[in-house]
């Protein structure tokens, strides 16, 4: 989700294909399960990893929500003065005592609409196109370029869902919000702003979400070359790889994020102040607007925010997907036999 899931589809049929360098899984005393695994019908696996990616992304994105609230907070460009917080612990802590208890979660009901149908689609999408793409590039390998495009692919299925949902989620988290509800929020913008204000900032957020992958990637391949160099099942080192390669991702591609959430919440004290009349729209429009009110550091507002909800993020993410994964396709197979 949050500038976050692409890297997701790294690990969708990582057990059936040895993934990235490093040599294939020994066979031990569970090949015989392995083989099982590669001759389930395509339908059942793409059932489950519909299934599992969505209940992945709920998880991810719920547990760690009043984090997110903090970060949307603390990329303001000109905050409120009730609304400048030192840490994310301090944000929170204002948030709730000044606030009210429910306050770091408003929001987190369209969030849970949008991350399920989002995620199953991501890897419904990833699957396919990286079996097709993969018999045609390197037929029983495993394909970079492969994996690559497909998650490029899935990517822009997923923000296609997700993004009008961000921009109702982070008008709700802002302080001082004018929206109370969800569907108060997309009646206003709808009637204010148009049906273009959900997608303005989705080539920002594909724009993110590219080399947010890649890093996620490159990190998670190298981490896992140390911990897990035979590519095993091995839930300790999915998380400690995915956590680290979350965290590099999430503070390389922040100020994308800074721009993203500029887009999405139209930041009226900020605009104003630059007499800037009419909505925002545009990378480059936004780029600017952030150097002119935050000066290089205006990039990077929320960095640690974005790294302290990222990091458990990722490493739900992957242990609740590899768990269901497993789980669904074992029950698959003693439906079978």
């Amino acid at each position: 989700g949050a500038g976050g899931w692409s890297w997701a589809g790294a690990m969708a049929g990582r057990r059936r294909r040895p993934a990235g360098p490093g040599p294939p899984p020994p066979p031990g005393p569970g090949w015989r399960q392995q083989e099982d695994y590669e001759s389930l019908p395509s339908s059942v696996a793409l059932g489950t990893h519909m299934v599992a990616g969505a209940v992945a992304g709920i998880m991810e994105h719920t547990i760690m929500y009043p984090v997110d609230s903090v970060k949307t907070r603390m990329q303001s460009l000109q905050p409120h003065p009730r609304a400048q917080y030192r840490g994310v612990f301090q944000a929170l802590r204002r948030m709730v005592s000044t606030e009210g208890l429910w306050r770091p979660l408003r929001g987190i009901d369209v969030t849970m609409l949008g991350a399920g149908p989002a995620h199953a689609l991501y890897f419904a999408c990833y699957e396919s196109t990286k079996k097709s793409l993969s018999d045609l590039l390197q037929p029983g390998g495993n394909s970079h370029l492969a994996n690559g495009i497909a998650g490029s692919a899935a990517t822009l299925l997923h923000d296609a869902v997700m993004n009008p949902a961000e921009v109702v989620k982070q008008r709700l988290q802002m302080f001082n919000s004018p929206y109370t509800s969800v569907l108060g929020c997309v009646r206003t913008v709808h009637r204010t702003e148009g049906l273009g204000a959900f997608y303005r900032s989705y080539t920002t957020q594909l724009t993110m979400n590219v080399p947010f992958q890649a890093l996620h990637f490159i990190t998670y391949e190298l981490v896992q070359e140390h911990l897990n160099p035979h590519r095993q099942y091995h839930p300790q080192s999915h998380i400690v790889a995915g956590a680290v390669a979350g965290a590099v991702a999430a503070a390389a591609t922040t100020p994308l994020d800074v721009c993203k959430t500029l887009l999405n919440t139209q930041e009226n004290t900020a605009l104003s102040s630059l007499k800037i009349r009419g909505h925002l729209s545009g990378m480059a429009n936004a780029f600017s607007t952030v150097y002119q009110l935050g000066g290089l550091p205006g990039f990077f507002k929320g960095v640690q925010a974005r790294v302290i909800y990222q990091m458990p993020s990722t490493a739900i993410a992957w242990s609740v997907y590899e768990f269901f994964k497993y789980f669904l396709t074992k029950r698959a197979l003693e439906k079978k036999t």
